[in-house]
């Protein structure tokens, strides 16, 4: 059966403001928390960008769910070496409830350091680097490696949790799809994609292991999604064209793009019918969120993870508490 989780978008709320929401989502019913992991916003609108591994560690004195990122990049601005052991402490602090959710990133986040931005099977490669060494440092042994872009000489992580921590990997194309089929513990995407999610599961673990639902022994998948919650749905349209036309630029701009002025300049050319006819569940109509969630209950995802976009986080906890999570898990 499909849970439901509060995703905690970093770009758009400070640290405080994140973790009083995740306490008012497990208040509200929600099942598990994602955040999402960003040296910079998207645009300046959205203004934020906390350090997540300091919040993950705020979020385990505060709740009781499991959390996970969606997601870090370990390859550019942080070294894999770095993301282990990050990985490994949330873990512990949060008694196991911790999935580190990777992905092949954004030039807005890593090129901070003046690195340059690979193209995108480059970054493909890079990640598939980067969670090896992750997966070895997680076991607690001594590690050395001299790969094609990372090194690492004598790391052992001595603080490690008693079970693995799941890695899981994101993915948009076929390339990055079949690259998460052989490597990871689980799939993350942002689509009711059924089609990719088939993939990934085709693709074929190199571990052998076989796939099948979340608690198993098999492999879930976790999807993320936004709505705009509001008693007024031609205001919930503008908030949502106003604080995250980003969602909304085509093709691989969001990879590439490298700052939020850049971001603000693209999302001119977003407008506000595109927005509307984008299908995102805008008001306060409880069977247009819950439809729109059951896309990727059908779709066959085993968390679908939920973000208001606006103001009004109370009255959407609220709203989803009463009126949409009774009619996804009744």
């Amino acid at each position: 059966m499909t849970r439901y989780g509060y995703f905690l978008a970093s770009e758009d709320h400070g640290p405080k403001a994140l973790v009083e929401q995740a306490r008012m989502a497990e208040e509200a019913g929600f099942e598990a928390l994602w955040i999402s992991d960003h040296y910079h916003p998207w645009t300046g609108v959205q203004g934020h960008s906390p350090f997540v591994w300091s919040v993950i560690g705020a979020l385990s004195r505060e709740v009781s769910l499991p959390v996970q990122t969606a997601v870090t990049c370990p390859t550019v601005r942080t070294h894999p070496a770095v993301v282990a052991q990050a990985a490994a402490t949330s873990a512990l602090l949060l008694d196991g409830r911790f999935r580190l959710g990777v992905g092949s990133g954004e030039a807005l986040n890593e090129h901070i350091l003046g690195d340059p931005w690979p193209r995108a099977a480059v970054r493909l490669e890079m990640l598939e680097e980067a969670v090896g060494i992750i997966r070895r440092l997680l076991t607690g042994a001594e590690v050395s490696h001299r790969g094609r872009h990372y090194t690492v000489e004598n790391a052992r992580l001595y603080d490690v949790p008693e079970q693995p921590v799941p890695v899981d990997v994101s993915g948009f194309g076929p390339a990055a799809i079949e690259l998460a089929g052989r490597i990871a513990d689980g799939f993350i995407t942002t689509m009711p994609d059924a089609e990719g999610l088939a993939r990934f599961r085709a693709a074929g673990r190199e571990d052998g292991r076989e796939d099948g639902q979340e608690g198993d022994g098999g492999r879930p998948a976790f999807a993320g999604t936004k709505v705009c919650y509001g008693t007024d749905r031609d205001e919930a349209l503008r908030t949502v064209h106003h604080r995250w036309p980003n969602m909304f630029l085509p093709g691989e701009l969001g990879q590439v793009l490298p700052t939020p002025a850049h971001f603000e300049q693209a999302s001119q050319l977003v407008t506000r019918e595109r927005v509307a006819r984008a299908g995102l569940p805008l008001g306060d109509d409880p069977e247009e969120h819950t439809k729109a969630l059951k896309e990727f209950a059908d779709a066959g995802f085993d968390v679908v993870y939920v973000n208001q976009i606006g103001p009004d986080l109370r009255g959407f906890f609220d709203f989803y508490r009463t009126e949409v999570l009774p009619r996804l898990t009744g």
